[in-house]
This record gives C-alpha cells, structure tokens and sequence, in this order.
C-alpha cells in the first residue's frame, strides 16, 4: 500500500520520519503485506534530504495515482488543504490530516464526502498535537454522555503564562523568551489570542455534543492583557491563571463555547499544566472527570498522532469507521453571556471602600482580594457563581471605578 504526504514542513518530515523508522511494526499493526511513502508534495525542493527523490509539486500525480490509498495532510491552513483533501476524498482515497483550522471549519463536509465514497477522514493530530483524545472520546468513553469539556490546549500561551507565574516575567518579556525558545511564531497573534485554541476546541465540541461547531461563534478572548498584579491576585484567591477552552451542553440541547483566561484553584488537575504541556478535561456522567496530559505540539509528538491515524485506515481500507458529527444549526451556540461561572474584577477608584462596599451589596457577597505593592486605588474582588450577563449588569452598577481586568473562574 503506498502513502503520499502533501506538505513537508515540521509535521510532514516528522510523518516521513516515522513511517521509515518503525517501518516494520507499522506494516504489521497496519495488517498489510507493506506501507511504503510513495509521493511528498511540496513546492519546494530538498537537496540532500534523504526523500528528495519522492518530492513532487504536481498534485494530480497523487490523484491520477490508483495505487495510493492514503494520503497525509500538513501543509496547514484552508487553502489549498480544503479543495486537496476533498478531491482525494471524491477520489475514494482515505484523508488523515493534523490541520485543525480545516477540520474546524470543513470538518462535517469533509466527514460526508468520506462517508459518500466510503473512505476515512481521521483527524487525531489536529487537537493534542500527541496528545490521543479523539479516539478515547470516541471508543473508550462512548458509554458516557459527556455534557463538558474544557482543557488548556495551546502550549504557547501555556508557557507564557507559566513563565509569568513562576518567574514573574511580564507578558512581554514571557514572550519574547517563547520565541527564542521556538514555542511562539514570529506573528504569534494565532496563539496569544485564543485562535488556535478556539479551533480545537470547536472540533472537539462537535465531536462531544455531535453537530458542527464554527469557531467564529466561540467567544475567544487571548492572554494579551494579563498583567503581574493579575498573577498575585490569582495567587491571592487560591489558584493560578491558564487559558481554558470549555464547551458544555445544555439542558435544551444547545451549548455554550468559550476560549479566555481562567483562575484555576491550585487542587484542580489543570493547575500544575506548566510550560508547553497541554491537559484535556473530559466530564462524563458515568466516568467523571478524566484528563489527558502530554505534549500538545512538535514535530514526533504529532507524527506519531497522524501516523497512529494512518494504522487505523490501512486497518479499515475497505470500510468506513462510524465516526464524525452532523451539520451544525443556528443558534447552537449559545451567548457566553448565558455560561455560569464566577468573574474575577481588578479595579480601580478614587474611593476604593466605598466600591468595594457596593460590590458586596450589589453582588449580594463578594470575596475581596489583595496583593502586596497594590497602589492604594486598587482593589479587586471575585464574584458569587451566575450567569455572566447577570454579573456582568451588576458589575454595571458599581458608580466611580475603572475596571482594569475581568476573568473568568472555573470550576475544573
């Protein structure tokens, strides 16, 4: 059976890497007489790269090629993934890509034409990076109803935020140290402000509740305005400040979507996720919580998810696994505003008692916080458990502040 991989970037030579290192347990697992990697497509050349002679730039070579059953997309991004993968779907060719931006956005149309040709369309990389969630949601957790998910699912703003915790780094600085560390892109804007985690979390969201999920309807708010005073606060109240994808079904068959920073109480599993390490919460009725912990990106890390996924088609190449989610609705995604959960307030004021004494009274009871070094202006305190809108309207009330920063707080 040959294999073609569109995109030799980090993923991609990771993939190629893979299947030549563990060629011989990966034929065997795959329970076929061989798996060979027969065509990369990139545009660019590799002189001197031990697969430059598989390296082609025509992507009708991979169509027009019978022989080639399974095809690897990580080239990244819409375009041309999209048209790529949905021609080889058409093509009775089974997809497995790690490009979570294709799968959050064409992952239902995508899951149909593979279904129409009888084809897989298996996507495990494009969530933990080596982290395996999807297939556990999937097969080992089917019994439960899961009703939540949360987790913190990008390790640069991980990293980030560790460093600021742990070495008091400002968020600049933190940074600039994942750059030249190579955990943050040159335009780090995808991870810094909650895009690449809202993504995921739309895809596992569809894959949980069972109807498509666009990220444009997930609130996503990033870590860019998180300060060091912020930091203490959380510290102050018992916990630690990560950024925390959730989604949750409702009782009226609808869910609500979020992607923003959260405090985190030192006793949750999520707490103790530090540098570039991912943790997803999955909450079932009959399991509990269960979190999946490791790394969320790299190059063998995510290979070993995409080739995982290329075992299972060549296991299922004459049949297609029950697997995916149905077309999304209108209104599916219900309003943040309508998601439980405590806020979190930084402050300031001219009279600061006073606007405290007004958020006990207003908020019916409020847990006031403090810092060492705090400017005499500054307060800040942290909610009762209600619907964000309402919080939000009370927090409306309180005459002669400014407020500085506003974070959620989970209960995970």
């Amino acid at each position: 059976m040959n294999i073609a991989v569109m995109g030799y970037g980090v993923v991609g030579s990771g993939v190629a890497e893979v299947l030549a290192k563990n060629h011989d347990q990966i034929v065997r697992k795959s329970r076929q007489d061989d798996m060979q990697l027969k065509y990369i497509l990139d545009r660019r050349t590799f002189p001197g790269d031990v697969n430059e002679h598989l390296v082609v730039s025509d992507f009708s070579k991979i169509i027009e090629d019978d022989s080639v059953k399974i095809v690897v997309e990580t080239m990244g991004g819409l375009h041309p993934a999209y048209e790529f993968v949905l021609e080889c779907l058409n093509a009775g060719k089974s997809v497995v890509t790690s490009n979570k931006e294709l799968v959050a956005e064409k992952g239902c149309e995508l899951l149909k034409a593979a279904q129409e040709h009888n084809v897989n369309f298996l996507f495990e990389a494009s969530v933990g990076g080596g982290i395996p969630i999807i297939r556990p949601i999937t097969q080992c957790l089917a019994a439960n109803d899961i009703n939540e998910i949360a987790g913190i699912l990008n390790g640069t703003t991980n990293f980030i935020l560790t460093m600021m915790i742990k070495e008091g780094m400002d968020f600049d600085e933190a940074l600039r140290l994942a750059q030249r560390n190579g955990y943050a892109e040159r335009d780090p804007s995808a991870d810094i402000e909650g895009h690449d985690a809202c993504r995921k979390i739309a895809i596992l969201a569809a894959l949980c509740f069972g109807k498509h999920v666009y990220p444009a309807d997930i609130e996503t708010e990033g870590i860019t305005k998180i300060t060091l005073a912020d930091v203490d606060y959380a510290a102050n109240w018992g916990g630690v400040i990560k950024l925390i994808a959730r989604a949750k079904k409702l009782e009226n068959g609808k869910i609500t979507a979020i992607v923003s920073p959260a405090f985190v109480e030192y006793g949750s599993q999520l707490a103790g996720v530090d540098d570039v390490f991912n943790a997803i919460l999955v909450r079932g009725d009959a399991i509990g919580d269960v979190v999946f912990y490791g790394r969320g990106a790299g190059k063998l890390p995510t290979a070993s998810a995409v080739v995982a996924d290329v075992i299972d088609c060549a296991v299922h190449i004459k049949e297609r696994k029950d697997f995916g989610w149905g077309e999304g609705e209108e209104n599916y995604v219900q309003s943040y505003l309508d998601t439980e959960n405590a806020l979190y307030v930084r402050f300031t004021s001219d009279n600061k008692e006073k606007a405290l004494s007004d958020a006990q009274e207003i908020f019916g009871g409020v847990k006031v916080l403090e810092r060492k070094d705090a400017p005499a202006n500054e307060g800040a305190f942290a909610t009762p458990v209600a619907k964000e809108g309402d919080l939000r309207e009370k927090l409306a009330k309180i005459d002669g502040i400014t407020v500085e920063s506003v974070i959620r707080i989970t209960d995970y």
